[in-house]
Order: C-alpha cells, then structure tokens, then sequence
C-alpha cells in the first residue's frame, strides 16, 4: 500500500515537472518568435526619389540655422563696434515702445530662429548617411565603422507629438533583428540627449529600467558624437516634428 502511494506520488510530481518543462519551452519558443518578428514599422517606406528630396530639403535646413547663426554673429560684431549715439539723440529717437518699457513695462525679446525638420527628412539623412542610395563622395559606406555597434541594415524615424520613435535593423548573433525604442530627445550643456520611455526587440517589450543604465553608458562613451553643432543651441521633439533652436 505504502509502495502503491508512493508510486502515485511519484506519477504525479513527474506530471507537474513535466507541464513545468512544456509551459517553459513553450515560452522560450514564443519569446524568440517575438524577437525575431517584425514589428510594425513606424514610419512609412520611401521611394529613392522621396529619400534624395527629404536628404536635400534636411541639408539646406541646416545650412539655413547655419547662415543664421552667422548673420546674428555679424550683426552683434557690428553693434558692439559701432560708436553710441549722443544721449540726446537716444533720448529723442526713442519709439512708444521703448518708452512704454521705462514705464515699468519689459520688451518683448525676440523668438531664436528655428528650423523644424520632418521624420522623413530625418529618415532619408540617415539613409543617405549609411550610403543607402547614391550620394557625393566622403559620405558613410554601409560596412564603415561606427564604433562597437552592430551594422545598422535599416533604419526608420518618425515623431509622435513629444516623443521620437526609432527603429533599427541590425545583426545580432546572424540573425537579423529589429530594436525599437521610443523616448524625449532633449539637449543640456551643448549635447543632445535621450531618455527612453519604450524599448522593444523585434515584437518584445524589454522593460526600460533593464535597458536605461547600460543605453546611457553607451550615450556617455559616445559623448563626442551627441555634441551640437556650433549654430545649434537646442534640440528638441515638437508637435511631431524636429526643432533646432539658433544659437
């Protein structure tokens, strides 16, 4: 009887077991589909002609902060060299604004130039960047280096109210994996900045807490390349779109 009880016993915490090892390969084999899916992507495809439009339209937004930032320059050499005026004059070429101001009332301070780029604009930069379709000569080739990093295949961009969504295509291991992370891009002290709000591999949602450390460690090592360029002063997501603020 004793035997026969235990021989249940026995039956019976290898079914468990059993279900305990079904349920976890199951899982494992569920996880792996997850991240090798693709995930719906966020932005829309573009044609090559769209991608060399968007390239040309982000290069001349930059070149249009960049002449900005150098008139402004201009125009504060040119003051700060200019002789001032005899307080007389000053005094009879004030406007009813300026005397409005002595009354109590503060000047309304002029809005810093902007430059607002689209996600596509943005999407086709890093296309050309990565030489994905043809470009002038001295642009990236898709096998350089770009530090430790897995070869990025693709690459999608889009903007979400505040938020940046990305999405990337890399090798992992041979096998072809898509990352998307989503967060606010932000600037401090002349650099960009990230902080993350979703981070998936494939179709799987990875916890941010378990990826926010080691992302900006790798944001850190990375420092010289988050550095603004010297006619941006800021940078930020806005309404769905990219803005830089002149410096």
């Amino acid at each position: 009887m004793d035997y026969l009880r235990a021989a249940i016993a026995a039956m019976k915490k290898w079914k468990v077991d059993r279900i305990i090892s079904v349920a976890t390969l199951v899982t494992s084999v569920a996880a792996l589909v997850l991240v090798l899916k693709r995930p719906a992507p966020v932005a829309p495809p573009q044609t090559p002609a769209q991608i060399a439009a968007n390239a040309q339209s982000f290069q001349q937004k930059l070149a249009q902060l960049d002449r900005g930032s150098q008139a402004s320059a201009e125009d504060s050499s040119y003051q700060i060299s200019s002789d001032p005026a005899p307080a007389e004059t000053a005094e009879t070429s004030q406007s009813p604004s300026d005397l409005s101001s002595q009354a109590g009332g503060s000047p309304a301070k002029p809005n810093a130039s902007q430059v607002r780029i689209t996600s596509d604009e943005v999407t086709a930069a890093l296309a050309q960047a990565a030489g994905a379709i043809p470009a002038a000569a001295g642009q990236l080739a898709p096998g350089s280096d770009i530090g430790a990093m897995p070869n990025i295949l693709d690459q999608q961009v889009s903007f979400d109210g505040d938020v940046v969504h990305g999405q990337f295509l890399v090798n992992i291991a041979g096998k072809n994996v898509w990352i998307t992370v989503s967060g606010h891009m932000g600037s401090k002290d002349g650099y960009a900045t990230f902080e993350p709000t979703e981070f998936k591999v494939g179709d799987l949602s990875i916890p941010v807490s378990l990826v926010n450390p080691a992302l900006q460690q790798r944001l850190s090592e990375q420092r010289d390349r988050l550095k603004l360029p010297d006619s941006v002063d800021g940078i930020k997501v806005q309404n769905g779109q990219l803005v830089l603020t002149q410096k």
